[in-house]
């Protein structure tokens, strides 16, 4: 059999989120292990975040909504033939579990909790509710010593990333709002949006952002506002070039969701609301400036899950309509007159 090449493969096919905070792991690879080539396993779209990355060699794609499992199949075989080292995966799924035990990888690194860990040569115990950081789960499958302090995720925004916002950002002092989630129980109500907008200064400037899937929201929004320098991005520019904004911005209002972490990577300000979920979950922003936002209304209902739901389980969605719009303008800098 031929002999490995040195080179480590990162696995990280869900959210944009997830992805985002699997860079803290090439962080730490570029540091500990300088001379070992790392690519990277993402979903289709999610790509876009890792253009240009100084850190990642090569970027592979799993096409989840065309030939799903034919396309696993075919990235079996790709790894195979890449000989890699190293192989991690940083889900809990049989599907990046399979492409991991059988890479024929000397290393072949994982959760404990996959369905096919019995296969991995290293088996990390994945704990989730005790206030770990998701960053430090994943840090712990390359190392049993986790730096401190943390080692943030990070991307980098391209020079056409920062010419395309650079207009935006030479307004002066501006903030930015993403208030959209894929999970209805994440996202803080429009009508509390609504709220902040009209409590924020006067001649603020306010940069809306999304992706294309919410635009239709946002463009509502903004309507509904009828702020005259509020002005909507959403679905305009990309991932890389919003996280240039956010991070010039003297504040960044988002769900928690994946704008926090985009402000997470760039070192932005940020606030962020929590509505259904708790940052004990391990998703909280890393950002030097942030704010973690929740009600102070005492609900044994809070969190309701993990991740999200397309609506309130109990129909009532206190843990979002409790958070005061004053705890969001508590966060804001004093603006000089």
């Amino acid at each position: 059999m031929p002999e490995s090449s040195p080179a480590t493969l990162l696995i990280q096919t869900a959210f944009i989120g997830d992805v985002i905070l699997m860079t803290a792991l090439l962080e730490y690879l570029h540091h500990a292990e300088p001379a070992t080539p790392v690519d990277v396993l993402v979903r289709r779209g999610n790509e876009g975040l890792l253009a240009g990355h100084p850190h990642v060699r090569r970027v592979l794609i799993w096409d989840k909504k065309h030939r799903k499992y034919a396309a696993l199949w075919e990235l079996l075989g790709q790894i195979r033939a890449a000989r890699y080292r190293r192989v991690v995966t940083l889900q809990r799924f049989a599907s990046t579990g399979f492409l991991t035990a059988f890479s024929r990888a000397p290393e072949r690194v994982g959760f404990a909790k996959n369905p096919l860990s019995r296969f991995f040569t290293r088996r990390v115990p994945h704990a989730i509710g005790d206030g770990t950081h998701e960053v430090t789960r994943n840090l712990r499958l390359l190392t049993d010593a986790v730096p401190t302090p943390l080692l943030p995720p990070r991307l980098y925004p391209s020079a056409a990333d920062e010419a395309a916002v650079a207009p935006y950002a030479a307004v002066g002092p501006y903030i930015c709002i993403a208030p959209t989630s894929v999970w209805f129980t994440k996202q803080y109500p429009e009508n509390k949006w609504l709220e902040l907008l009209a409590g924020l200064p006067a001649g603020l400037r306010v940069y809306v952002l999304g992706g294309p899937p919410d635009v239709a929201a946002c463009e509502r929004l903004a309507a509904a506002s009828g702020r005259k320098n509020l002005v909507n991005l959403t679905g305009k520019i990309g991932l890389l070039a919003s996280a240039a904004l956010m991070r010039g911005a003297v504040m960044n209002y988002v769900n928690d969701s994946a704008p926090m972490h985009l402000c997470s990577a760039v070192g932005a300000p940020v606030t962020a609301v929590f509505c259904s979920t708790v940052p004990e979950f391990g998703f909280g922003p890393l950002s030097p400036v942030s704010y973690v936002v929740q009600t102070n209304e005492p609900l044994d209902c809070k969190p309701c899950g993990l991740h999200g739901h397309g609506a309130c389980p109990l129909g009532h969605f206190r843990c979002a309509h409790t958070v005061e719009v004053g705890q969001l303008l508590a966060t804001l800098p004093v603006m000089s007159s």
